[in-house]
């Protein structure tokens, strides 16, 4: 190798030095940030706890009412879902209920604020005592070379030998949640998730697996892939139809921009509310039973048809589809769960499209509390 070109490569590997090693400075960085952030939470929460005893000792709101203002807030100075605004909270509080070494990590930027969320959750339901023995025995590991995975998992085994009794008491809570829920995945897709016991959901997807070892062994040729037989075994289990077969009962509102009405080579595509857009020349593939047309200018709805003879509710699932059947408090993308009046009913607001607002069940129970 020529000195020149040694030269050359020293430089490179000098520059990709530093450039990592400013990398992991702003990673620690960021992490300390959001430690002061977590401190700052809880200095707040408390405040606002403390001005609102009065209120609380004379049963003009309730705790719960409380810890909801408390999140809403945050949630709007944080800019963030309040979800997230919960989660920081519980972090602000937790940190200083028994989890002190964690804490100190979290200061000096040593851990992200996933892992100590996820250690959080796992503490959810101890005391302080009990966080402080698990604060302990994470101590005992080396928690900035895990993944936040790891990190959860350990968290979840220390607290299952540190307190038993509760953890087996959460097990059977989290059982009792069991539920189905779906979200949109981008291009046209969603996400249908399924919250289980464990042997159960390990169950369904054994099943789904057998169903296409089934089918392979067919004279029919195999043309789809294990994904999609099983995708597509799950959709004939539920509904009884195949998914290139219309499903019965079943409407979708679709968002269509006046441009493409107009002009059908236009390239604006049409939105299913709350799972965005996809291209106009689906609307017409098998699968689709019926629609409801809302004609959009500006991302505006400005009118509606229908494929149907009749349909109750129409100015509520305008307003659901308007709102891309999302929450329209800022920062939130909840689901909706209510739709209220903008300008109060009781104030003289009229019920109608303009005056509609779509709320998730958070933020519409929010707007109801004494202030």
């Amino acid at each position: 190798m020529s000195t020149a070109l040694a030269s050359t490569t020293e430089t490179t590997v000098s520059a990709v030095d530093v450039g990592l090693a400013r990398v992991a400075e702003l990673v620690e960085l960021r992490n300390r940030i959001d430690a002061e952030i977590a401190g700052s939470v809880r200095a707040y929460a408390r405040a606002e706890v403390d001005a609102r005893l009065p209120q609380i000792a004379a049963d003009q709101v309730t705790v719960e009412q409380v810890e909801a203002t408390i999140v809403d807030r945050l949630g709007r100075a944080l800019r963030v879902s309040p979800s997230r605004a919960r989660v920081q909270l519980r972090i602000g509080r937790d940190l200083h209920a028994g989890l002190d070494r964690i804490r100190e990590l979290y200061d000096d930027g040593e851990l992200d604020q996933p892992k100590v969320a996820a250690i959080v959750a796992a503490a959810a339901h101890l005391d302080t005592t009990e966080r402080t023995e698990l604060d302990a025995r994470l101590a005992a590991h080396d928690l900035r070379g895990l993944g936040q995975q790891r990190v959860a998992d350990l968290a979840r085994t220390i607290v299952a030998q540190v307190a038993p009794a509760k953890f087996a008491e959460r097990a059977h809570t989290a059982r009792r949640d069991r539920h189905i829920s779906i979200s949109p995945a981008g291009d046209g897709m969603a996400l249908l998730r399924a919250y289980l016991p464990a042997e159960q959901g390990v169950a369904c997807y054994a099943a789904l697996r057998k169903a296409v070892t089934e089918h392979w062994v067919t004279p029919e040729p195999v043309t789809r892939t294990r994904g999609q037989l099983m995708a597509d075994t799950l959709v004939k289990r539920l509904t009884g139809t195949a998914p290139t077969e219309p499903v019965v009962d079943v409407e979708l509102q679709v968002l269509v921009p006046i441009e493409t009405l107009l002009d059908t080579d236009d390239p604006l595509p049409v939105e299913l509310p709350g799972f965005g857009p996809i291209p106009a020349e689906l609307l017409v593939e098998p699968g689709r039973r019926t629609w409801r047309r809302l004609i959009t200018q500006d991302g505006i709805v400005i009118g509606a048809d229908s494929r149907r003879r009749a349909f109750t509710g129409v100015l509520a699932e305008v307003i659901r589809s308007r709102d891309r059947g999302r929450c329209t408090a800022a920062h939130c993308d909840a689901p909706i769960e209510h739709l209220d009046h903008l300008h109060r009913w009781s104030d003289g607001g009229p019920t109608t499209l303009d005056n509609g607002a779509s709320k998730c069940a958070f933020h519409n129970l929010v707007r109801e509390i004494p202030l």
